[in-house]
């Protein structure tokens, strides 16, 4: 039984890990890591609630789209 409750641990702790250190890494606020210029946020619903620290933007400059940190910022909107 404890090696079950260890080796769980493990895995809660690695699984920890690359979430916090994943979540570190992700690009924040309004600006494009590519070209600096202002990405549009993409109204995603289901991100929205699931983790709301996320947002998934676009750039209209060099096409680039992902999920960043959630920024200050009023900003332009897309629903989507």
């Amino acid at each position: 039984m404890l090696v079950v409750v260890v080796l769980l641990a493990t895995v809660l702790l690695r699984f920890s890990l690359v979430a916090v250190l994943t979540y570190v890494l992700l690009p924040r606020g309004p600006t494009c890591p590519h070209c600096a210029a202002e990405l549009t946020q993409i109204r995603n619903t289901f991100l929205r609630r699931v983790l709301p620290v996320l947002e998934h933007r676009w750039c209209l400059e060099c096409g680039w789209h992902g999920v960043v940190r959630r920024g200050g910022g009023g900003d332009s909107l897309i629903r989507g």
